[in-house]
């Protein structure tokens, strides 16, 4: 089973199988906002809609925040126009 943990002190949100770090969304901090500039997800991985979790995740605790996010990631960016 995948485990979706939100590593504040890392800025990311990671995916673990087990102790095994398979994906991960980052972000970095600017004025009131968060871009996230990254997410990987191991290619043995694919297709487990593992980057959809591990984005919502990240929303959802920038939401929390009260951050308004930006993205230099182009798979975030995807996501971010199907939220609108």
């Amino acid at each position: 089973m995948i485990n979706i943990v939100y590593e504040e002190e890392k800025l990311r949100v990671a995916a673990y199988d087990g102790e095994k770090e398979v994906g991960h969304c980052s972000y970095s901090e600017c004025d009131e906002c968060w871009d996230f500039y990254e997410t990987i997800v191991d290619k043995n991985y694919g297709g487990q809609g593992i980057a959809g979790k591990l984005v919502d995740k990240l929303l959802e605790r920038a939401d929390e925040k009260g951050v308004k996010i930006i993205s230099s990631c182009s798979y975030v960016k995807k996501r971010l126009e199907k939220r609108e």
